[in-house]
């Protein structure tokens, strides 16, 4: 079933549009959530919280890519889990990493700025840098398997991390 159907079934309150949305993306959710918390049982009750979710915003929201969505939904839950203190290893590890760059400042960009911002970073990454960069702070992978999936070592893994996050310090303290 296509992702317009079955947005279309949430429109319509039809139950059956959890059901397919499963059927299509929960082993793409289950992974997203594995790679945060590193627990099975909390990734399945993970994704089975980013099914409510995505019936409760659905509507008004109307998702264009269905998959990019819950997969928003299901990584945004897992690291809330995470910071809840279930198996939070992997997800504070990225977030971590990334706390001094995306440092929340009252009197700064707000968030619809920094996304933006964000997304013209990535645009402007070179494809292997962007690949790396999402692969670490949306999937959260570990060090060794962007390293295992791009064949490189896991030390070049970690000078591309570290150069892209300097960058997008670099950009984010000019706004």
């Amino acid at each position: 079933m296509e992702d317009a159907q079955i947005v279309g079934l949430f429109f319509e309150r039809d139950e059956t549009a959890i059901e397919e949305t499963a059927n299509k993306y929960g082993r793409y959710c289950l992974t997203i959530a594995e790679n945060v918390l590193s627990d099975f049982r909390d990734a399945e009750e993970c994704v089975n919280d980013t099914w409510l979710r995505a019936w409760n915003s659905i509507p008004p929201a109307k998702p264009v890519s269905l998959k990019a969505y819950v997969g928003r939904i299901a990584r945004n839950r897992a690291i809330d889990m995470a910071r809840q203190g279930k198996t939070a290893d992997k997800a504070t590890v990225c977030i971590d990493e990334l706390s001094e760059v995306l440092k929340a400042d009252t009197e700064g960009p707000g968030e619809e700025e920094v996304t933006e911002v964000l997304n013209k970073f990535l645009a402007k990454l070179s494809p292997a840098e962007r690949k790396i960069f999402v692969r670490r702070y949306f999937y959260s992978d570990s060090i060794e398997d962007i390293a295992s999936r791009y064949n490189k070592s896991a030390n070049n893994v970690k000078v591309t991390l570290n150069r892209t996050r300097k960058k997008l310090k670099g950009i984010l303290e000019e706004m």
